[in-house]
């Protein structure tokens, strides 16, 4: 049981942070296709759309604990690539806040591989995985 509070507000804590970048992508959808076009990406509204419903996914898992493990690791290369990506250390000279932002993705990216090689804990999991995953012994 003391273990249980803890990942739970874990979890809880990851979809929060999952579910505002998706509020945002939705309701400010010029600005995020703003800056993935400033990155040179093609298609930015397209990329700005499948990443709000990858946000999505990503909230679905970690609230049902269902594929837990593979939204860990799907999202832990997410936010790195957005770290690199948007406040990668090209981006410090200019603005040294930038490096704090990078910084704090790192921090996010370590946080979900801990959850990752943990799993979502037993209480209010679904039991679902990848045959994948399943076939190597990395459920719960």
């Amino acid at each position: 049981m003391a273990n249980t509070i803890p990942i739970l507000a874990a979890r809880l804590i990851f979809a929060g942070a999952f579910l505002l970048a998706l509020i945002y992508k939705v309701t400010g959808t010029e600005g995020t296709a703003a800056a993935i076009a400033s990155l040179g990406l093609p298609f930015p509204y397209v990329l700005a759309w499948l990443a709000a419903l990858f946000e999505l996914g990503l909230v679905l898992a970690f609230l049902t604990g269902a594929f837990f493990r593979e939204a860990a690791a799907l999202a832990a290369l997410y936010v790195l690539f957005l770290g690199f990506a948007f406040y990668g250390p090209a981006t410090w000279q200019g603005n040294p806040m930038q490096m704090g932002f990078f910084i704090n993705h790192l921090t996010f990216t370590a946080g979900l591989l801990f959850a990752f090689v943990h799993g979502p804990g037993r209480a209010l999991a679904l039991d679902w995985t990848s045959p994948w995953f399943a076939a190597r012994g990395a459920e719960r």
